[in-house]
C-alpha cells in the first residue's frame, strides 16, 4: 500500500472516528450520565462533612466535557484503527475493504474493551477506594495489553495453522488458544472489588451496560462508516453503460455545435 493510500485512509479514519464519537456521544449522555448523577447523589449522601467545593460543575461535565472527552477519543481511536487497517488489509484474508475494516473493528473491540472489561469493569463515581487507584488503573492497562498481545498472536497463530487444518479450524483452535489463555490471565491477576455494601445493584448493573452499549456504538459505527469509506476509496465503482453513453452523447453534442 503507497502512502498516499495510507494517508488518504488515515483521514477516513478519523472523520469515520468523529462521526462514530457523535453516536456514542448520544448514547452516553442518554444512558451514561442519569447513572453518573445518580452515583454522585449516592457518595454526596454518604461523604462525611460538607461536599466538596467543585473545579468544574456537573453541567459542564456532563455536556461540553462529555463532549469533548468523546469525540477526541473517537477521533484518535479512528487514527490508530486505520493504521492498523493498513497493516492488516490483505495479511488476514482475502477479506473486501469493507469486511476488513467490520472484522477489524470486531476483535478489536473485543480485545481493548470487552476483555478488559469483563476481569474489570467500569465502575461509577463512589465507587473504588482513592488510595487504589494507581493499582486498579495499572492492573486494567496490564489486562488490555496482555488482550491485544493474545489477540495478535492468535491471529498469527490462526494463519500458521491454515494451510495443515483448512481455515476453519485453524480458526476454532487459535480462538480456543486465546480464550484459554485469557482465562489464566483471569485467574492470576488479582481481583478488585471495592463496591460498597449498600450500594445499589441496581444502579451498578445499570452503569455497567451503559459503559458497554457506548463502546458497542462506538466501534460498530466506526466499521460501518469506515468500511463504507475505505471500499469507495479502495474499490470505486466503474462508471455505468448509462451514465457513460450520457457523457459520450454530450461530447457528441459538443463537438456538433457551431
Amino acid at each position: 500500500m503507497n502512502s498516499a493510500n495510507v494517508r488518504s485512509l488515515l483521514v477516513r479514519g478519523m472523520l469515520a472516528g468523529l462521526g462514530a464519537g457523535l453516536l456514542a456521544l448520544i448514547v452516553a449522555y442518554l444512558l451514561g450520565e442519569p447513572r453518573v448523577d445518580a452515583a454522585i447523589a449516592y457518595e454526596d449522601a454518604h461523604a462525611a462533612g460538607a461536599p466538596e467545593m467543585e473545579l468544574v460543575s456537573r453541567s459542564l461535565q456532563s455536556t461540553a466535557g462529555l463532549a469533548t472527552g468523546v469525540l477526541v477519543y473517537g477521533v484518535s481511536l479512528g487514527g490508530f484503527a486505520a493504521l492498523a487497517y493498513c497493516f492488516a488489509l490483505g495479511r488476514v484474508g482475502r477479506f473486501s475493504p469493507r469486511a476488513t475494516a467490520a472484522l477489524l473493528s470486531g476483535v478489536a473491540m473485543v480485545a481493548v474493551y470487552v476483555v478488559p472489561f469483563l476481569k474489570y469493569p467500569a465502575n461509577p463515581p463512589s465507587v473504588g477506594d482513592p488510595e487504589t487507584i494507581g493499582k486498579r488503573t495499572t492492573l486494567y492497562f496490564l489486562m488490555m495489553a496482555l488482550s491485544v498481545l493474545l489477540a495478535v498472536a492468535a491471529v498469527i497463530v490462526g494463519k500458521r495453522l491454515a494451510p495443515r487444518l483448512g481455515n476453519w479450524y485453524a480458526t476454532v483452535t487459535a480462538v480456543l488458544g486465546f480464550a484459554v489463555a485469557i482465562g489464566l490471565a483471569y485467574a492470576f491477576l488479582p481481583a478488585v472489588n471495592e463496591v460498597p455494601e449498600d450500594f445499589s445493584a441496581t444502579l451498578l448493573w445499570q452503569f455497567r451496560l451503559a459503559a458497554l452499549a457506548i463502546q458497542l456504538t462506538l466501534w460498530t459505527s466506526f466499521g460501518l462508516l469506515f468500511g463504507h469509506l475505505a471500499e469507495r476509496l479502495l474499490n470505486p465503482k466503474p462508471a455505468t453503460a448509462a451514465s457513460t453513453a450520457d457523457r459520450n452523447g454530450l461530447r457528441e453534442t459538443a463537438a456538433s455545435a457551431p
